[in-house]
């Protein structure tokens, strides 16, 4: 469907009347503030001969036959002057000449007066016009738009251009999440087939998932795959400082929007103009509550297949208000969560299009390094790959550009030039050595991809783990214990092989408790049985943590805490015991660490395989069979020691 769109009409008598104003003032008050006398020949002779004359002017009238004599008495004020008309005689003006000589006045000649007079027309009016233009200017520009103080009540949605629009094609992955409006596409398109059947297609549809997810983008491409106007305006371009501005703007986004209907609306970040009301320790937004209530009643008050579907995205759905998502409103919630491994390929393949990348490059490798990463992760990555290659001067992307990079975005740059001393470098290898280590032994432990000990961000040195199969809905309790001890790990080598402890594991603790004090008051891992004492409401008025919910008492709380310090001292003892039964691997990937400073996963597996009885398995039907054989063997040794 094409708009036509045409160009804003600018009314310009309100400026003319106002130019007109500002220059009448203007010569109106120099007017008035000028005083002038008029004297005769004989009264200015008079006073020539007194010397009472401190300024005199001869002016020629072209035309007219005489002469303008100007000019100041000593008892004239500063605004104040005489004027005295002449015959057109040499003998008049000669006579005044002779006394104005005697008396050592010097007398200003105009020979040009008609140059005079443009010079006096010019330094009168042209300040004049000049800030009459420049206020011309000002006003126009604040007319113009939406921008403009004349225009506060209009609203700044914008339409989207012809040549920017996306399709599917522009979206790799969400898959599910195209199918789910795939049949908003088929109304716009031909809305009859919905209505002969009596169906009433949603009127809002409310896209929900972290942030960088696509959401933005998958509403772009609805628009563009149904060839249907597309409105975008964000939640906080409703809210201004003026009572009253964001509903009428609500009130001219719809207006606008049943001009060109049928058409899509999006709304991003809803969450700041559509947050529950009432709420907050003062009291509620006047503002943007009403700006809320005009939106929900605009919602229903256009019909059911007047053709506007409108779509919202935000990452807090808690916040908002129940009555915008009720049905007849927001009828409809999508989920767009964070891509996994074949998405994440997908996604590279996009935005690799416009990138120069080595033979070497597999982006499959890539995107199975990358689990948890959104679609705007892999896109940054992408991009600092390809500013590192710049800044090398490589005429493609390398895998060594991309792995940096990777470490870019999750750590910070290297800090190459920091000086480290040879007992720092000793305990954080040791300390990394500690994770990887139990990272292999352990049977449900992630992979080692990368130890280094080259300080980036506030941290040391750190081990990159990454699962061997990617989870993102359930963990047993065992999985759990095990991501404990693979984080006190670090610590417990410490404690064993420096008989010293750090400050470099306090981010260790603080994820090993909080998984913890998860598993005892929100999964029921505990002796306390499966009870859930906390919920997080994570309120945003209040703060994430201020109002967390907590439905026990002060005797239950300390046993909360007896249960969260026996599950973290049962897996830090599990840990020194796992760091002490594998010295030799430990001393090995340290000394190696100290000396390289950074190992990769190929050259882990390689110490490991020479090092320890431990066999790095790739194959998943393989790694299954050696989870179930240590299984089979844990359970021998439970029964023998229960015996």
């Amino acid at each position: 469907m094409n708009i036509k769109r045409t160009k804003k009409t600018i009314n310009f008598m309100p400026y003319l009347l106002l130019l007109m104003v500002i220059v009448g003032s203007y010569l109106f008050l120099n007017t008035l503030g000028t005083k002038v006398n008029q004297l005769s020949y004989t009264e200015l002779t008079e006073s020539l001969n007194k010397e009472q004359v401190t300024e005199l002017a001869v002016t020629p009238k072209s035309g007219s036959g005489v002469y303008i004599i100007t000019g100041k008495l000593k008892n004239y004020k500063s605004n104040e002057s005489f004027s005295v008309t002449v015959p057109y005689t040499d003998t008049v003006i000669s006579s005044l000449y002779e006394i104005a000589e005697s008396k050592g006045l010097k007398v200003e000649t105009n020979t040009n007066p008609e140059n005079s007079a443009w010079i006096t027309i010019l330094i009168n009016f042209v300040p004049i016009l000049l800030f009459g233009l420049i206020a011309y200017m000002m006003l126009v520009k604040l007319g113009n738009g939406n921008k403009g103080t004349f225009d506060f009540g209009k609203s700044k949605a914008k339409l989207a251009e012809e040549n920017g629009r996306k399709t599917f094609k522009d979206v790799a992955g969400l898959k599910e999440e195209k199918e789910e409006v795939q049949e908003l596409i088929d109304f716009l398109k031909n809305p009859k087939k919905f209505t002969k059947m009596g169906a009433r297609i949603p009127k809002g549809v409310l896209l929900v998932g972290p942030p960088g997810t696509g959401k933005t983008l998958l509403a772009r491409a609805v628009a563009g795959e149904a060839r249907v106007p597309f409105f975008y305006i964000s939640g906080s371009d409703f809210v201004e400082l003026f009572v009253g501005v964001g509903a009428s703007r609500v009130r001219d986004m719809f207006k606008q929007a049943k001009q060109t209907a049928p058409c899509l609306i999006f709304i991003d970040e809803i969450d700041a103009v559509g947050r529950e009301r009432g709420t907050g320790l003062g009291g509620g937004h006047d503002e943007r509550e009403q700006t809320l209530n005009q939106l929900l009643s605009e919602m229903d008050g256009f019909g059911e297949n007047e053709g506007i579907i409108i779509l919202a995205a935000t990452n807090r759905p808690d916040v908002l208000d129940p009555a915008l998502l009720r049905p007849g409103r927001f009828d409809r919630q999508v989920t767009v969560n964070r891509p996994d491994v074949k998405e994440r390929e997908e996604i590279l393949g996009v935005h690799a299009k416009n990138k120069i990348l080595a033979p070497t490059v597999n982006l499959k490798n890539i995107a199975e390094r990358t689990p948890g990463y959104s679609g705007a992760d892999l896109e940054n990555l992408l991009n600092e790959a390809a500013l590192l290659a710049v800044r090398r001067d490589k005429e493609s992307i390398t895998m060594d550009e991309i792995d940096e990079a990777s470490d870019r975005v999750l750590m910070g740059p290297a800090k190459t030039s920091r000086k480290v001393t040879e007992y720092e470098k000793k305990i954080v290898a040791y300390h990394e050595a500690g994770h990887a280590v139990s990272g292999i032994v352990l049977p449900n432990g992630e992979e080692v991809h990368k130890i280094t000990i080259i300080p980036r961000g506030m941290a040391g040195g750190y081990t990159q783990m990454l699962p061997k199969e990617e989870r993102t809905l359930v963990y047993t309790k065992k999985e759990l214990e095990e991501q404990i001890i693979t984080l006190l790990s670090g610590r417990a080598s410490e404690e064993t092989y420096m008989h010293e402890i750090s400050t470099g594991a306090s981010d260790d603790l603080k994820r090993a408790t909080k998984i913890a004090r998860s598993m005892v008051t929100e999964y029921g891992m505990s002796s306390l049985g499966p009870m859930q004492f906390e919920h997080r409401s994570e309120s945003v008025f209040l703060g994430r943590d201020y109002n967390k919910t907590k439905d026990f008492s002060d005797q239950v709380a300390l046993q909360i805490d007896q249960e969260v310090k026996k599950i973290i001292e049962g897996c830090y003892s599990e840990a020194k015991r796992i760091v002490g039964k594998e010295k030799k691997l430990i001393d090995i990937l340290a000394q190696t660490l100290i000396e390289k400073e950074t190992l990769t996963k190929e050259e882990i597996e390689t110490l490991v395989e020479q090092n320890s009885d431990y066999k790095i398995v790739h194959d998943e039907k393989e790694r299954k069979e050696e989870d179930t054989k240590s299984e089979e063997k844990d359970n021998k040794k439970s029964k023998k020691q229960e015996k």
